[in-house]
């Protein structure tokens, strides 16, 4: 069963890696927006956990299939789509059980799926580890009102927490300051991020032999962030944006011990964002719109035929 679980998340990973550098590309495109790119970070995450999809022959991996990729058919209707499995690796001559083309094969994966499971689970168990650590700093934190709280082991605005998240800031932010943090946060609050994060991060650790996984980690929390920057800017009104920028500026300074939402990493290309952010006419948002739905739809579905 591990074996043919982890034959499956090598096709995954490799499928997974090819959509995350296409919605890569995407997010570099001028003007693009910041809540697309971070809603197209969704099709690499269910190409890394979902192994079969709908077969379509406007599906990019069935010009790809031509080269490098096979199918396997799992389910055919007629009439209606087939679902199928991407095949990368190539390495079985019969699937459901999966039977290797060579003793060597079988012995190599054998041992890489034990491998790879040790070290999934070692990541996963380290990570939950840091975040209960990271949870346990803050239950001396004082509440202020309403889920906000006051801790002084952080530097820099946060929320805390999955099922019940709460914001929690250092004591030195001032009051006037306070609108443009809580903006930021609640925004992270209502798209569930710090969910999100956490199924990233698993999603991360599953996929731990593949380095574009942890690439593409990086890029989605910034993208988050960016997205959540736009979000609380338009609740806060555009007026308000190099004041925004300046709270941003001054939560970034100094180390912080914890992940942080408002002061988080790449805090000059948030900033940039932030001072030249555009309000999108209707006739680019519907462009737009167009363009994500048409290159979801050629990234979340597989190649016809199958072996």
């Amino acid at each position: 069963m591990l074996l043919e679980i982890f034959y499956w998340v090598l096709n995954m990973s490799i499928i997974g890696g090819l959509t995350g550098l296409i919605v890569a590309l995407l997010r570099k495109i001028p003007g693009f927006p910041r809540f697309a790119a971070y809603f197209l970070w969704i099709l690499p995450l269910i190409r890394l956990w979902v192994p079969f999809g709908m077969a379509s022959r406007w599906s990019l991996l069935s010009l790809i299939s031509r080269y490098a990729t096979k199918t396997v058919l799992i389910w055919e209707r007629s009439p209606g789509p087939d679902f199928s499995m991407t095949n990368s690796i190539q390495a079985a001559e019969s699937y459901f059980p999966i039977v290797y083309k060579s003793n060597l094969l079988d012995n190599i994966f054998d041992v890489a799926s034990v491998i790879w499971a040790i070290i999934a689970m070692a990541a996963i168990l380290v990570s939950l580890l840091l975040y209960a650590a990271a949870m346990r700093e803050l239950r001396d934190a004082r509440h202020l009102r309403d889920n906000i709280w006051i801790s002084g082991k952080i530097v820099s605005p946060a929320v805390y927490g999955i099922l019940r998240p709460r914001i929690v800031t250092p004591p030195w932010i001032a009051d006037k300051d306070m609108p443009f943090i809580l903006a930021h946060e609640r925004v992270h609050i209502r798209r569930r991020d710090n969910l999100w994060r956490a199924v990233a991060v698993i999603t991360a650790c599953i996929h731990w032999f593949n380095p574009l996984s942890w690439i593409f980690l990086r890029w989605f929390f910034s993208d988050m962030e960016l997205a959540c920057d736009v979000k609380a800017l338009k609740a806060l009104g555009g007026e308000k944006a190099r004041d925004y920028a300046a709270v941003l500026l001054a939560c970034a300074s100094g180390k912080c011990n914890f992940s942080s939402a408002f002061g988080g990493l790449k805090t000059r290309m948030r900033i940039d964002g932030i001072l030249s952010n555009k309000k999108l006419t209707l006739l680019s948002t519907l462009a737009f719109g167009a363009l994500i739905a048409s290159v979801a739809f050629v990234l979340i579905t597989n190649a016809t035929g199958g072996l």
